[in-house]
C-alpha cells in the first residue's frame, strides 16, 4: 500500500530535510521498517530498546493515534496518512500594577478595549470578566513573551509571570518581553515593565524563583487558568500534574525549530501525560538552545494559546480540548491530532498513583537546577 508520511522538522535531518516522504506497507509497522531501510537510524527515533513506541512518541494515523487504533499493527491503504509526531520542550530558556478592578469600565478603559466591546461575543460584560481574571504564565521567554503581551494587551486583571533567568543577548531574537538594554537583567523585572508600558491598568505579580514540587502548588492555586511555556521536560511535568490537582485549566504549549505544538488541558478531559506518559530519554530530542527555533513561531504558538486563554475566560469557540494542533511553519501547514484521555493514566486515570507532585528532574533524568537566589 502506498502511503505518505509526514516527518516533524526534528527528524529531518534523517529524510534528507524532507517534509514527506512516501513509503509502501501494508501496515505501520511495515511502513516505519521500510523508512529504516532507506534512511538509517530512523527507527531509533521512533522506536525504543524492546522494538516499542515509546511514549514520548505519537504516529497518527490519517489524524488517528494508533493507540486507538491498533497500534504499529494498524493496517493501512492506499492513500493514507501517516505522521510521526515527538514531544517538544521549547518555550522559555514584588507585585506592580493596579488595584482590583472596580465593577464598571473607566472611560480610558473603555476606549482602550473599544475593539473588544463592539464585538458580540465580547461587549462590555465579557471585558469586565477578562479584567477580573487571574492567569499564570509559566516562562518569561520565547512563549511567554507573546503570551503575556497580549493577555496585557486585552486587560485580563491579573497577570503571574514565573522565571529566575537572566535576560541574555540571544534570547532578544523571539523573546518581545525584553529589548538590548534589557540584557542582564531578570526577565521577571523587564516584564513587569514592559507589561506596564503596553496597559498600566493590569496587575502584574511576580514569581521570581524556578518552579519546584515545592513551591508549585502555592503558587498555581492563586490562578484560575495556567499557561506553559516553559523549556524543559521536568516543568512541563510539573506544571501539568500541579494544575490538575489543584483542578486548573492549563494551555499548553511548545515550539523546536520550524514545529510549534498547543493544546488545553481541563481536568477531567485529559492531560500531558495521556499525550505523552514518559518524557523522551535525556539528550534524545534537543532544546531551542541545542537545536535552534524560528524566532517567528513562538509568536505564532503564544498567540494561539493567549486565544485560548480569551476563550475559557468569556466561555466562547471550540477549545483545543481533545485536540493537538500542530504547526509546521516551513510549509505553513496546520494539522489537527485527536487527544483522549487515557483511563490508564497515572494521574488522570480511573486509577491514578501520582496523588502528589514528585521529584521531577528524576523522573525526567534531568539534573538538578543550578540555581542560587538572589541575596539582598
Amino acid at each position: 500500500m502506498a502511503v505518505s508520511v509526514y516527518i516533524p522538522t526534528p527528524f529531518r535531518r534523517i529524510t534528507a530535510n524532507r517534509e514527506y516522504v512516501e513509503a509502501e506497507g501494508a501496515s505501520v509497522a511495515e511502513v516505519l521498517d521500510g523508512l529504516t531501510e532507506r534512511f538509517p537510524g530512523f527507527d531509533m527515533l521512533v522506536y525504543d530498546e524492546h522494538r516499542k513506541v515509546p511514549a514520548h512518541i505519537n504516529i497518527y494515523v490519517n489524524n488517528q493515534e494508533i493507540h486507538d487504533l491498533d497500534g504499529t499493527a494498524t493496517t493501512l491503504g492506499d492513500g493514507d496518512q501517516v505522521a510521526v509526531i515527538p514531544a517538544l520542550a521549547g518555550g522559555a530558556d514584588s507585585n506592580g500594577g493596579t488595584a482590583a478592578p472596580s465593577a464598571a469600565l473607566t472611560p480610558d478603559e473603555a476606549m482602550r478595549y473599544s475593539r473588544h466591546i463592539i464585538m458580540g461575543q465580547v461587549g462590555s460584560i465579557g471585558q469586565r470578566q477578562l479584567r477580573n481574571s487571574k492567569v499564570l504564565v509559566v516562562g518569561a521567554g520565547g512563549l511567554g513573551s507573546p503570551v503575556a503581551i497580549y493577555l496585557a494587551l486585552a486587560g485580563v486583571g491579573t497577570i503571574g509571570i514565573v522565571d529566575f533567568d537572566i535576560v541574555d543577548l540571544s534570547n532578544l531574537q523571539r523573546q518581545l518581553l525584553h529589548q538590548t538594554e534589557d540584557v542582564g537583567r531578570p526577565k521577571i523585572d523587564s516584564a513587569v515593565d514592559s507589561l506596564h508600558a503596553y496597559n498600566p491598568h493590569v496587575r502584574v505579580v511576580t514569581h521570581p524563583a524556578p518552579l519546584t514540587s515545592e513551591n508549585a502548588m502555592e503558587i498555581i492555586a492563586d490562578y484560575e487558568i495556567v499557561v506553559n511555556g516553559a523549556d524543559n521536560f521536568a516543568t512541563r511535568y510539573l506544571v501539568n500534574d500541579a494544575a490538575y490537582l489543584l483542578g486548573k485549566t492549563l494551555v499548553d504549549g511548545s515550539i523546536l525549530l520550524f514545529d510549534g505544538q498547543a493544546t488545553v488541558f481541563k481536568p477531567g478531559e485529559g492531560c500531558y501525560r495521556c499525550l505523552y506518559p514518559t518524557p523522551p530519554p535525556p539528550g534524545l530530542v534537543p532544546s531551542c538552545a541545542e537545536a535552534g527555533v524560528l524566532g517567528a513561531i513562538t509568536g505564532i504558538v503564544g498567540s494561539i494559546q493567549a486565544t485560548e486563554v480569551f476563550k475559557q475566560v468569556l466561555d466562547i469557540g471550540r477549545p483545543l480540548t481533545g485536540r493537538l494542533l500542530l504547526v509546521d511553519a516551513l510549509t505553513m501547514e496546520f494539522r489537527e491530532m485527536k487527544l483522549r484521555r487515557d483511563p490508564d493514566c497515572p494521574l488522570c486515570g480511573d486509577e491514578p498513583t501520582v496523588t502528589e507532585l514528585i521529584d521531577y528532574d528524576t523522573f525526567c533524568g534531568s539534573p538538578p537546577l543550578d540555581w542560587d537566589p538572589p541575596t539582598n
